[in-house]
């Protein structure tokens, strides 16, 4: 197959999304995301990072110096990304089982963070663009499973960095990426 810059993509701009486990997500490009979905507002300047791995276990064999068989043993997927916007959704997210509650009205709100947050598990939608090229990545089940250190320094956002794990879901699918890239079209 010939090489094509035209299939070349770049992550121009985008957003994150959260919504309670079980929120049914859009199944195209053109429809809206619910009411039910959360967007979680400006991310730093490094985007998001998706990562996809898995792991295989070596079998090996008395007779045989290189394995003669290997397992698949895990499947893991992650988002991570710097929410910028200190909304309440972004801070709810990032300190799991959190309230925010209005201390003086529409003045001074209150964030209590519990010592012992239970499980948190939602829904994760990423939809990002490059020119007319649409994406949407949806993670029916998920969950913040890391936190980086929130800064607070001159000159810089007050960030909020996640990393969100992929959990199985009743479907076969771990997520679901829709496009309407034409690359991908198959000859």
């Amino acid at each position: 197959m010939a090489v094509n810059a035209d299939n070349v993509r770049v992550g121009l701009n985008g957003n994150v999304y959260v919504a309670p486990k079980g929120t049914a997500a859009p199944t195209d490009l053109t429809t809206a995301w619910g009411a039910a979905w959360k967007d979680l507002g400006y991310l730093n300047d490094d985007g998001v990072e998706m990562e996809y791995s898995t792991d295989v276990e070596d079998i090996m064999a008395w007779q045989s110096l290189s394995p003669v068989r290997r397992v698949l043993t895990s499947v893991d997927m992650t988002l991570a990304f710097t929410a910028i916007e200190l909304r309440a959704d972004a801070m709810t997210l990032y300190f799991p089982d959190s309230t925010i509650t209005e201390v003086t009205a529409g003045t001074v709100y209150k964030l209590d963070i519990p010592s012992a947050p239970g499980s948190a598990e939602m829904a994760f939608g990423f939809e990002w663009v490059d020119d007319t090229i649409i994406n949407r990545v949806i993670i029916p089940r998920g969950e913040v499973t890391d936190r980086e250190s929130v800064n607070f320094q001159r000159g810089e956002p007050v960030g909020l960095g996640m990393t969100v794990s992929a959990y199985a879901s009743s479907s076969p699918e771990l997520a679901t990426w829709l496009s309407n890239d034409p690359s991908w079209a198959t000859a």
